[in-house]
């Protein structure tokens, strides 16, 4: 056995500005933010058994997602298309295959919605 859970439940995003990163996701996700800041340099989001990690510590010009490395889920994608869109969120992609696409935040991430 190894000694390790095969659970992942932390995904760490390098943002600029915890607070603007913060305010950014909590209007993306629809989540009400809070003023907790652990070490003064993270803001955990927490949703679905995951912690969507945002930290200011890690960040750098070389430390961008330049490839997502998860994405959102969502049932209905054209739909999420729109959302993103309308929030005048920097689209990278159009709908690929029915079934994803890809987009930006305001540090540069990089990210992806998908319909599985």
């Amino acid at each position: 056995m190894i000694p390790l859970s095969k659970k992942i439940t932390g995904i760490f995003i390098p943002v600029k500005d915890i607070e603007k990163a913060r305010d950014w996701y909590c209007d993306l996700l629809a989540v009400q933010p809070t003023n907790e800041f652990p070490g003064g340099h993270l803001y955990v989001i927490e949703f679905n058994n995951l912690n969507l990690v945002l930290d200011s510590k890690i960040y750098s010009e070389k430390t961008i997602i330049q490839t997502p490395l998860f994405h959102f889920d969502t049932d209905n994608v054209e739909q999420s298309y729109q959302y993103i869109h309308e929030k005048g969120i920097e689209l990278t992609s159009n709908i690929q295959f029915n079934q994803f696409f890809n987009f930006k935040d305001p540090d540069g991430n990089h990210l992806m919605m998908c319909q599985p």
